[in-house]
């Protein structure tokens, strides 16, 4: 059988180009190229194919491969009409601007140390031309493992400057976890921050065969082996190196390529390679700049903290990307941030501007309760009258402060502010993971709004943002200008996936085409696997998720994180609660108490923590660690959480959403336990498979007639 060539290729192609979506790039880049080149080159629906792959036309929104480019969705006027710019564009007109500001601060001993803007561009191209010198290769990765710090914005922003990719790595990752992702981006070279990181990589080194050179940024080499550097001698590497090569990769970029790679956490399998193009970045760090109103630093400077880890978008872009947009500076934490250093870096730094995650404001509510209930009793009923006040005129909206609210600032919550180093910030907000009603009410009471962000790698970070004057209680705010969204299938509730549209829309995941065409449609919406509502106002409220969403064996769905909360909001004593449910006949719940945590490790111990401590005294339990409680083993303890989960089940909108059994687990979740991932998002795959048998043990036996 002959096949006509020339009707396949100018009808598939051409004619289905749009239909074919992902596969198309799959295809086109991979297959046509393989089987057009056997073709007569006088064959002119060939060389249209061929032109058509090489100038990225028939790829439309998407692409799976390295070296690929997309269509940007640009629109006629407004943020989405902005000229696209790669990397090195948006920094050097930050130079221009702001070259003699500060850019980054970091401490050495007791002392701070800063770098402007002017020495921070001419110290990330020195990295980019050391990179170019070890071999790093054109859509190759730089994989960097560590905690933040400035050798991490420099290793980042010198790969993109050589033409590779900005890869993040996880600091929690096992040494197979590392290889997998250095391997997914062939990984010429990889930087990690101390010994104790080097050790993974050279456990795994002779299965990476694209790795050409390691960089430790901290600590002093423990031993010497072929192709592994300090900072210092990588950065003598392209001190005197000649700036044409460079020069001629920068001015050969395009927008519309990838240059940084995001990696999921891979929950579900394999981590995915999120490819964000120079323009996602970019534009991305503009648009959303000027709706959160950013001042230029030659009117105000920003000032931020970097803490929370980097290979995560949303650190990446609060950190990296915003600040050069207005000229900010970024101030860099301890390592041991989340183990308790960061409240002393926040009232040194004072910050503008302060990203927490949900955890990260509920530890500082936990503090706070604490110090507080050692308060003499003037004072306690002193700081409950400015909450209340503060609590009633937020949710109030008024526009002009009463004189009972003036008066409780004065007395309150300035000097809260001021004893969390937050007295200069005009913005808290919240994200990467579901915060608590509780928590946003604690905090609001406190005049301290926490503004709800709401996003994903695939949308290069922000895709609705909370603002001042545009503000809900549990509501992740209003879409970013130049960006749309859509409520895909919504229910008779309004209820529906949410999807996104804009120049933040990712361009694919790394040679993943099946993956790709599961989160873009053929129009080039994202589908985020979220679900949501719009109200009256178009204020966005997340309601669950798809893949978290429990079906019941009767058929029932069931979203998961409101049940949660509720139970935590209904037992203070409880830190962290997972309800399991999934194909079961009635719904379970695995409970955590509030515990203290290691220091050093992160990990839980077993002391109670001092607000769980007074908890139990008011219900006149002795227990002072969580061993005394779980299991069964305090009855005291047990009888009120259960009177605090009947409260939450007499208000559940059928029988088949009450928590019919529950249980204490005998230690908190946590990042090193495994339970919650780097933005302490629970990891509810694994928490299924950790405690398989005390899941088991709930439905063992029939429920008893109540």
């Amino acid at each position: 059988m002959t096949l006509d060539y020339r009707f396949f290729i100018s009808n598939s192609f051409a004619g289905l180009g749009i239909q074919l979506g992902v596969y198309q790039a799959y295809i086109a880049q991979d297959v046509v190229n393989a089987w057009v080149g056997s073709l007569p080159l006088s064959c002119t629906a060939a060389k249209s194919v061929k032109k058509n792959v090489k100038e990225g036309t028939a790829t439309e929104f998407w692409t799976t491969h390295r070296n690929g480019e997309v269509k940007l969705r640009m629109g006629e006027s407004g943020p989405e009409a902005k000229p696209p710019l790669t990397v090195n564009q948006m920094f050097t007109s930050a130079v221009e601007r702001f070259g003699n500001y500060n850019a980054l601060g970091w401490k050495e001993g007791e002392q701070w140390k800063t770098m402007t803007y002017k020495d921070y561009y001419k110290t990330c191209r020195t990295a980019a031309k050391g990179f170019l010198k070890l071999g790093l290769k054109q859509y190759h990765g730089v994989g960097i493992l560590g905690f933040n710090s400035v050798e991490w914005f420099i290793a980042d922003i010198g790969a993109i400057l050589a033409g590779g990719f900005a890869v993040g790595i996880y600091t929690t990752n096992s040494p197979e976890a590392c290889q997998y992702v250095a391997e997914n981006c062939q990984a010429n070279i990889l930087v990690v921050e101390n010994h104790k990181q080097l050790q993974k990589i050279l456990q795994v080194q002779d299965r990476l065969p694209h790795l050409k050179a390691i960089i430790q940024y901290k600590d002093e080499l423990k031993e010497k082996k072929p192709n592994l550097y300090t900072w210092a001698e990588f950065m003598e590497l392209g001190r005197d190196e000649p700036d044409a090569q460079l020069d001629d990769i920068i001015s050969s970029q395009k927008p519309n390529q990838c240059c940084t790679l995001i990696y999921t956490s891979g929950t579900t399998g394999h981590p995915k390679g999120v490819m964000l193009s120079h323009d996602n970045l970019t534009w991305t760090a503009f648009v959303t700049g000027e709706d959160v109103s950013m001042t230029d630093a030659d009117k105000l400077q920003e000032v931020i903290v970097s803490y929370l880890p980097l290979s995560h978008i949303a650190a990446q872009m609060i950190d990296i990307w915003l600040p050069m947009k207005a000229g900010g500076v970024t101030y860099f934490a301890e390592p041991d941030a989340l183990k308790g250093s960061l409240a002393n870096t926040l009232r040194e730094i004072r910050p503008t501007a302060f990203m927490g995650v949900p955890r990260v404001w509920e530890k500082m509510q936990e503090k706070m309760k604490s110090i507080g209930a050692k308060s003499s009793t003037v004072r306690r009923k002193v700081a409950s009258w400015a909450k209340d006040v503060g609590l009633q005129t937020n949710l109030n909206k008024m526009e002009l402060k009463p004189l009972n609210f003036r008066l409780a600032k004065c007395l309150v919550f300035r000097k809260v502010r001021k004893a969390l180093g937050l007295d200069r910030c005009t913005r808290c907000y919240t994200g990467a993971a579901p915060i608590t009603k509780d928590t946003l009410e604690f905090f609001l009471s406190l005049d301290i709004p926490l503004f709800e962000l709401y996003g994903m790698s695939e949308s290069s970070g922000p895709h609705t943002i909370s603002l001042p004057d545009a503000f809900r209680l549990i509501s992740c705010g209003k879409v970013i200008p130049g960006c749309k969204t859509k409520i895909f299938n919504p229910d008779a509730d309004g209820n529906g996936e949410i999807c996104f549209w804009g120049r933040h829309v990712f361009m694919g995941y790394l040679n993943m085409p099946d993956k790709t065409e599961e989160a873009l449609d053929a129009d080039g919406w994202l589908h985020s696997g979220d679900l949501g509502k719009h109200d009256q106002d178009d204020f966005l409220f997340i309601t669950g998720r798809i893949k978290e969403l429990i079906i019941t064996a009767g058929g029932e769905n069931i979203p998961p994180v409101p049940i949660e909360d509720a139970v935590k909001e209904a037992v203070p004593l409880v830190s962290n609660a997972m309800l399991i449910g999934d194909k079961r006949k009635f719904l379970s719940m695995l409970l955590t108490i509030k515990c203290e945590v290691n220091n050093e490790t992160g990990a839980p111990e077993d002391e109670l923590t001092t607000e769980a401590l007074d908890l139990c005294r008011n219900l006149g339990s002795n227990a002072t660690r969580v061993s005394e409680i779980a299991g069964g083993r305090d009855r005291v303890v047990y009888a009120a959480i259960q009177d605090g989960i009947n409260r939450v089940n007499e208000k559940a909108t059928s029988n088949a959403q009450r928590i019919q059994k529950w249980t204490i687990l005998e230690k908190d979740f946590s990042i090193p336990g495994g339970e919650l991932g780097p933005t302490m998002k629970l990891k509810r795959p694994e928490v299924m498979k950790m405690y398989k048998d005390q899941i088991e043990n709930f439905y063992k036996e029939p429920l008893s007639p109540t």
